[in-house]
């Protein structure tokens, strides 16, 4: 992680000056130390752990043979995250916006479940959000480059969301109107049994998805599904290249040099490695007298 993303942390939750609570959060919140390291480290294994003793015990199998252990190791975990919770409120400054921040109430999530489970054990199936917080390992190894990637996907389907907002409208209405065509085409007594039924019908079909409880019966109907499915093709492409293309663009404004102003007669347009002014000659980058 960037060393003004950490800074930018540590101002919002408030960083101890010294102290113990200085030593507790270099531990819990930083991973530029040995200590920093291992903490996060060990977090990650037991976070993998717990989901996996979770999805263990949700097999009958399992949980007859190893229910008692999956107990056991379920309390552990849960111990494990109440005290790195704890830790982490006791070591900022600001407690109250760490535990309404995202982390906070994903660390909350994730030892709460259990609890609750005592009173309440249908409660015990939320304990799998602990997966959430798995998106700390970005902390851990310093991964600038995929934090980089990540911001830059973030923005590009941002800067792209009105291309795909028309682009689902228009799918939208296509499903609309074939789903409508097949009702009234195939009917009921093939299955379509409503608009609503045999819109879904239009949307697996034209997402390739094809589960296969509504089939066309008639040929015109069977004619119409295989266009459907030839359109499904073309337009599953369309939102990546709508994405890729924004990426792309931002890729390349990212790595442009800025624009080289000459400052006798204003021109903007010259190359990157240019010196001197293609209109009037002046030496580039030098202030107007």
């Amino acid at each position: 992680m960037p060393s003004d993303t950490r800074e930018a942390d540590a101002e919002l939750l408030g960083k101890p000056a010294a102290g113990w609570r200085r030593s507790v959060f270099n531990v819990v919140f930083e991973s530029d130390t040995r200590a920093g390291r291992l903490f996060d480290v060990i977090l990650i294994v037991a976070i993998l752990l717990s989901v996996a003793a979770v999805l263990a015990d949700s097999v009958a199998s399992v949980t007859q043979r190893h229910g008692a252990l999956l107990t056991v190791l379920e309390w552990a975990f849960t111990a494990l995250f109440t005290l790195e919770y704890i830790a982490r409120l006791s070591c900022v400054e600001r407690p109250l916006r760490y535990a309404l921040s995202f982390y906070g109430v994903v660390d909350l999530i994730a030892v709460l479940p259990t609890y609750l489970a005592v009173f309440f054990p249908e409660a015990a199936l939320l304990i799998d959000v602990r997966i959430l917080r798995l998106l700390r390992i970005m902390r851990i190894f310093k991964l600038t480059a995929y934090l980089t990637e990540y911001r830059l996907l973030a923005e590009a389907m941002a800067a792209s969301r009105r291309k795909i907002l028309v682009f689902l409208s228009i799918v939208a209405m296509i499903v609309l109107i074939v789903g409508t065509l097949m009702y009234v085409i195939e009917g009921p007594e093939n299955g379509f049994t409503s608009i609503p039924a045999s819109v879904y019908w239009a949307i697996s079909t034209i997402s390739t998805v094809g589960y296969g409880d509504l089939v066309p019966r008639t040929d015109i109907g069977r004619a119409l599904a295989s266009l459907m499915m030839l359109v499904g093709w073309g337009i599953l492409a369309v939102p990546t290249g709508i994405v890729s293309a924004e990426m792309t663009a931002q890729h390349f404004r990212g790595r442009r040099s800025p624009a080289k102003e000459c400052g006798k007669c204003g021109t903007t347009d010259h190359e990157e490695d240019a010196g001197y002014c293609r209109i009037c000659g002046a030496k580039l980058g030098v202030a107007p007298p």
